[in-house]
Order: structure tokens, then sequence, then C-alpha cells
């Protein structure tokens, strides 16, 4: 662009890191919140500076919010034994949004890696494993994607976990799938299908 755009190459450059946005459609983007700035540029800045200021990780479960414990962690209707393990907050969005699942939630934040040298203690599994101690946990529902990462992440959890039912989502999930890109009723056909390991 020409001179005096810093701010706008800067705002086209930070949007074109988004998933699913390139330079081209960040451009796009950004011309349309210019078009629409009192009704949309504007309102999304206010959001993004509040969200940025309010928003934490569950000390509980992981999920985000703004307080320290969210609102499923400290739903008394959630508390019914059943933890669904998830990768990250996009999988437990997902499974909400199915409003299948009444349980509480883990959120490990990744999964296993050796290529990535990420072992149990880069993830949140010590912590989940401390919730099943402490909580009234009757079973761990392995809610991660079918993919080689998500499935070698679910057989080691399934090992730490003697004593405790251990499910996992059955039908429903492709192989090399990830639950944040699944249907509603694909969710709701995999936990309802769920099976012991």
């Amino acid at each position: 662009m020409t001179n005096g755009t810093e701010d706008l190459d800067n705002l086209i450059a930070l949007m074109a890191k988004l998933p699913g946005l390139g330079p081209r459609s960040a451009r796009r983007a950004v011309l349309h919140l210019i078009k629409k700035r009192s009704l949309v540029l504007l309102p999304l800045a206010d959001a993004m500076q509040r969200v940025g200021a309010t928003v934490r990780e569950c000390l509980n479960c992981g999920n985000v919010c703004t307080t320290d414990i969210c609102e499923i962690c400290n739903s008394e209707k959630r508390a019914t034994g059943q933890i669904a393990v998830v990768e990250d907050v996009a999988d437990l969005w997902a499974m909400e949004r199915s409003q299948v699942f009444k349980g509480r939630y883990h959120v490990l934040g990744g999964t296993l890696s050796a290529l990535d040298a990420i072992g149990p203690e880069e993830l949140r599994i010590p912590k989940l494993i401390d919730r099943i101690k402490t909580e009234n946990v009757t079973e761990v529902i392995l809610a991660l994607g079918a993919t080689i990462d998500g499935q070698t992440t679910a057989h080691y959890i399934a090992d730490q976990l003697p004593g405790i039912t251990v499910t996992s989502l059955a039908q429903g999930v492709p192989v090399g799938g990830e639950l944040d890109y699944l249907d509603d009723g694909t969710i709701t056909a995999a936990l309802n299908a769920r099976k012991a390991l």
C-alpha cells in the first residue's frame, strides 16, 4: 500500500494470521470493516478489547471464561459423575452445541506428540488425574479426535485411570476427524454410541 497506511497494513497483517484468512481475505475483511465502521468495526474493537482484558482459563477444566471457574464447572446440574476429556476449547464448544452431554469437561490443551516433545506434563493430564481423585467421577469419556496423536493420548489416559470406567466416542467420528468440524448429529451419534476401551 501507499504511505500513511501503516495502521491498515498492520491490521491486515494481523487479520491474515487468523485461521482461514490469508492476505487477500484479510484485505477484504478489513475493507468491509471500514465500510461498516459504526455497525461492525467499532463494536468489534470494543468487544475484542473487553475479551482481551477479561477472558481467562477456567482453573478447574481449562474452558475459557471471564471468571476463575466457568459456568459448566459451577453448575450443580452438571455434576453427573461424567467428565468428557477434549483436546481444546473448540471441541468443548462443539460438544456443547449438540446439547446431549450433561456432564463436565476437561480440556487437555493438545495431544501427546513425541515429535513435538509434548508429554503429559505439557498437557493438563496431571490436573485430570487430580480431579478424578477429588470429584465424584464414575466415567471418563475420551472425546479426542480420531488421529494418531488423539488415540495415543486416549490410550495413555486410560492407562492412568485404573478402577474408573473409561469410554471413548464411537461411530460417527471419521478417522482423522476433529470434533470442531463435525456436525451436531455426528457428535450426538458418537457420544451415544461410546464404548469402553
